[in-house]
């Protein structure tokens, strides 16, 4: 184990997570609670749910403004999604939409609903394949650490950037936020979460007074999902494959493969996780969202991040989380957007800032050797941009330090 994940798991912080929402907990070693955890459902669970918003609400709108898709599809996917990883991995592990296919839908022309379900069932059998087979393990083998961190540091860092172009859009309440979850952030009495949450949403009523009218017209009734693979041909197969499938394939691999089983395995040895194991999770939510209007999904690490760092420790944040989505998306998906509207596009983009904080912080295990210190930060500079750019720049840049063909 290496110097800094020794100090990581040694740190208060880490001490905190264990012993946070168990009376009997103070009687016990950090490694015995850890041993004894399981579901937890406390309020530091529940502020740690939320602690995703700011990735998953920004692509929702998208793929409901610009896409045209039923809200009911994607949240009931989302939520049972959410539910079952909660359950199985038993820690905060995170679902995400797929960023590239997300970003791709939104801004491609010929797009249509029936090529982002395409999307998700091509992304689904691709996973499991790999994951039956053994070869993403296999793949992730071929990773280099350096590389690996490179990827972590620059997906935090991206992630950082996306929420400082967020806070953007209103910088009063902005700062305010994220003073506010600075100060707050490791409290244990004042989940800050729930205080961005509520601050955000009166704010939005106060600016927006029609909003409140909005939420008064709002009448709950059972609405289930579509089946939505006839809307799926070869022409659907055919552009999803190209467009939106194979260029996310070594997104997914960096961030929501190898990333998010490093991340899941430093900050909780106890409950560790495989590739294999990974790869089939994402595969089978997929091919059960293309099935109900749902949009590809991955476990990125950022999310674990985000739900890490606001009180989360088991995968009670996921199911909590999970079952109001499926509730939103069975009694109120023709509401879906207006309830949207009560989050700030500067609030998301606050819990977006610090998520990505927290996970470029993790990855601190930079190698003392500088060919590969180079080949991290040219990983990380890629990274921010493109996993998938940053996956084969690393590698081939890491390759060619060893083999003496480039000198610094």
């Amino acid at each position: 184990m290496h110097n800094c994940e020794i100090a990581a798991l040694q740190s208060p912080q880490f001490v905190k997570y264990y012993y946070s929402g168990m009376q009997s907990s103070r009687n016990l070693s950090p490694s015995s609670t850890a041993e004894t955890s399981g579901l937890r459902f406390n309020r530091f669970e529940w502020a740690g749910a939320f602690g995703d918003l700011g990735t998953l609400i920004p692509f929702v709108i998208a793929y409901i403004a610009l896409g045209h898709l039923d809200p009911v599809g994607i949240f009931l996917s989302f939520g049972l999604a959410l539910c079952a990883t909660g359950a199985y991995y038993r820690t905060p592990f995170p679902v995400q939409p797929m960023k590239a296919i997300g970003a791709a839908a939104a801004t491609q022309a010929g797009i249509t609903a029936g090529t982002i379900y395409a999307a998700g069932l091509i992304t689904g059998v691709i996973w499991i394949i790999l994951g039956i087979t053994g070869a993403a393990h296999r793949i992730a083998k071929l990773l280099p650490r350096p590389v690996a961190v490179g990827i972590i540091l620059g997906l935090g860092i991206g992630f950082m950037l996306e929420g400082v172009r967020m806070m953007a859009s209103a910088w009063v309440i902005a700062v305010f936020a994220l003073t506010l979850a600075l100060l707050l952030i490791d409290s244990r009495r004042f989940p800050v979460m729930f205080l961005l949450l509520a601050g955000g949403a009166a704010y939005q009523l106060v600016l927006t007074p029609e909003l409140l009218d909005q939420m008064r017209e709002i009448d709950p009734h059972l609405r289930l999902p579509a089946f939505t693979w006839p809307e799926i041909g070869m022409k659907e197969l055919g552009l999803a494959a190209v467009m939106l499938a194979l260029p996310q394939v070594p997104l997914t691999l960096g961030n929501a493969i190898i990333a998010v089983s490093d991340e899941n395995n430093r900050i909780f040895p106890h409950r560790p996780v495989t590739e294999k194991q990974v790869a089939i999770s994402t595969g089978i939510m997929n091919i059960g969202a293309s099935a109900i209007g749902g949009v590809p999904m991955c476990h990125g690490a950022g999310g674990m991040a985000g739900h890490v760092r606001f009180g989360a420790t088991t995968g009670g944040a996921p199911i909590i989380l999970g079952m109001l989505l499926i509730v939103l998306a069975l009694f109120f998906g023709s509401s879906i957007e207006t309830l949207l509207k009560l989050f700030p596009a500067a609030l998301l983009g606050v819990i977006l800032f610090i998520a990505g904080a927290q996970l470029a912080l993790g990855s601190c295990d930079f190698s003392s050797e500088k060919n590969e210190r180079f080949a991290t930060l040219v990983t990380t500079a890629f990274a921010i941009w493109n996993v998938g750019a940053a996956f084969v720049a690393g590698a081939a840049i890491l390759y060619a330090l060893k083999r003496g063909w480039i000198r610094l």
